[in-house]
């Protein structure tokens, strides 16, 4: 008969506990936040494409120095990729086309060994000229009107994305830049 009470009871338990009555009112609404002010426009955070020409000289140390627009934000992660338009040439349709080399690029010329580099900071860009031979030798053509295209490239592309970052126009096209959009400035 103890047993019997028992499961009785527990059964009787085990409904009760299980059983749900309906859902109680609805809590107090909560309170509307304010709608605050309209902020300024914000600094492009996405990669870019920019271009500088410029000649290296005695003058200048044979090196060209370049500070990041204040509308450019470069991040110390975000890769900097340095390209010098390395030559032109006449398609079939009689376009120029430019052909562009990512830095270091090295020439083998009579006087020895020529290399174009460059070291970045996120604050700016310096490309010079490295050689084992006097750089005051050096013909016109390979030291003024030269054009390099800086590639800012967002540490999340860099990491994230395959892409072949000696091919300037890959790399435009992973940040999604036109030719006509990308900003050019002459210095000197």
């Amino acid at each position: 008969m103890k047993k019997v009470s028992f499961l009785l009871a527990l059964l009787t338990t085990v409904f009760f506990v299980s059983c749900e009555g309906p859902a109680g009112p609805p809590g107090p609404p909560g309170f509307d936040g304010f709608d605050g002010l309209d902020g300024q426009d914000g600094i492009n955070i996405l990669g870019q494409v920019l271009e500088i020409e410029g000649s290296f000289t005695f003058d200048n140390d044979y090196s060209l120095f370049y500070e990041f627009p204040n509308t450019v934000e470069v991040f110390e992660s975000d890769l900097i990729l340095v390209y010098i338009l390395w030559e032109q040439f006449e398609d079939t349709d009689g376009q120029l086309v430019d052909v562009w080399r990512l830095l270091p690029q090295t020439r083998i010329l009579n006087q020895g060994l020529l290399q174009y580099n460059y070291d970045h900071t996120f604050f700016d860009v310096s490309i010079f000229l490295e050689s084992d031979f006097d750089l005051g030798t050096l013909a016109p053509a390979d030291t003024d009107n030269q054009v390099f295209r800086i590639g800012i490239v967002p540490a999340d592309f860099a990491q994230g994305s395959r892409f072949d970052r000696s091919n300037l126009q890959q790399v435009m096209e992973l940040l999604n830049v036109e030719e006509e959009s990308i900003t050019r400035q002459k210095l000197n």
